[in-house]
């Protein structure tokens, strides 16, 4: 089905940050397939850990224990703070279990029809659930009626939430993304999940988190709540988890990891024996390399060449990062770059129609930044 608007470009192979298409050509991945290949493309200890599982059990269900998922469960347990988590296959399926998990809970306090609060300008997925979540009318369309029980807000106003709370009794949890990817790299001011989190803990009120784009490292920790010091009730990940290989996972904490029990939710493929030891090796060599500070400091240094190299650019409104994720808003259109970068050799996003979304493994080397931001201003300075 056409559901996918592709670029002219097929790949064939990769190494690192590194792409080769059919003909040869090699390209600059800034992209990581929208923030999945954080270690970049053919990981030695990925591959490594998919082949050797691949030797012995793919799959068996969840009708029988899988030891790989219970030490994948107690390694994010350990690094995140949470205390349980319900594995599944995507970034969408992680933030449905998360929204059953606010219903739960709901109803569990007698509300016949809870409410979720969550963000203008939002993306979490495109099931009829996280699509009746999302905050952006333009994927919306030809979709009604979309589920009810969901409420939006401007983000980065906890003003917005307030009044929210005084006009509706039945809000159940709070839920919005650390930073908003698909809405343009949207970064709040440093107190906003801190304010969140105490409304909520005032109000009897889940927070839930959706960390499928910034977990993992990409924002220069494992999760990005964690520059906040605080812990969320419900954290939902994927993307990054299996370095390509689809997996997803819903972490509880407290009041939420008690609501989901046996014959309330499931998944015949969530936490395979090859998903799970893919993910562990992630998980080992993030922690082994010390990819969470590579993040920070790169993330720094591509913010600081570009903020440089395009002062003068009078269609420049902000560069903006946490970590390895970047945003470059431009007061211009500018989707026409992924094309003439593409054509460049290098591979980016625009997302919200004016702002490059810059999303590189966050293993790249000193030369490759150079090559990154040296080809980007170019572009920017030739073509806006």
């Amino acid at each position: 089905m056409p559901t996918y608007g592709r670029l002219p470009v097929t790949f064939t192979k990769g190494e690192g940050a590194w792409l080769w298409d059919q003909n040869n050509k090699r390209y600059l991945d800034a992209l990581s397939g929208i923030a999945v290949c954080n270690l970049g493309h053919a990981h030695p200890a990925v591959h490594e850990a998919i082949s050797k599982q691949s030797k012995t059990l793919l799959h068996t269900s969840n009708l029988y224990g899988i030891e790989p998922q219970e030490e994948l469960a107690s390694q994010l347990c350990h690094v995140s703070g949470m205390e349980n988590v319900f594995f599944c296959n995507s970034g969408a399926e992680a933030n449905e279990a998360a929204i059953k998990i606010a219903r739960l809970y709901g109803h569990e306090k007698g509300i016949e029809a809870p409410a979720i609060l969550v963000m203008e300008q939002s993306f979490h997925g495109r099931t009829m659930g996280t699509l009746s979540a999302t905050g952006n009318p333009k994927v919306q369309e030809g979709f009604s009626p979309l589920l009810p029980g969901f409420i939006h807000v401007a983000f980065n106003d906890i003003n917005a939430i307030k009044a929210a709370l005084k006009l509706h009794n039945n809000i159940v949890a709070i839920f919005l993304e650390p930073i908003q990817g698909e809405g343009g790299v949207n970064i709040p001011t440093e107190s906003y999940l801190n304010e969140v989190r105490t409304i909520c803990d005032q109000n009897e009120l889940l927070m839930m988190l959706d960390e499928v784009q910034t977990g993992i490292a990409r924002t220069g920790v494992w999760f990005a709540f964690q520059h906040n010091n605080i812990t969320p009730d419900v954290c939902t990940l994927a993307k990054a988890l299996g370095n390509g290989m689809p997996i997803g996972a819903c972490m509880a904490k407290g009041k939420a990891a008690k609501l989901l029990t046996a014959g309330k939710h499931g998944s015949t493929f969530g936490g395979n024996f090859l998903a799970t030891r893919a993910a562990l090796a992630v998980l080992k060599t993030i922690e082994d390399e010390g990819i969470c500070q590579q993040a920070t400091n790169k993330g720094l240094a591509i913010n600081t060449k570009l903020s440089a190299a395009l002062k003068n650019n009078k269609h420049l409104v902000e560069v903006r990062n946490k970590g390895m994720m970047i945003g470059i808003e431009l007061n211009t259109p500018c989707t026409q770059l992924v094309q003439l970068a593409l054509e460049a050799g290098l591979l980016i996003n625009v997302t919200n129609n004016s702002t490059i979304r810059l999303l590189p493994p966050l293993i790249l080397d000193d030369s490759q930044i150079d090559l990154l931001v040296d080809t980007l201003v170019t572009l920017i300075d030739q073509n806006i």
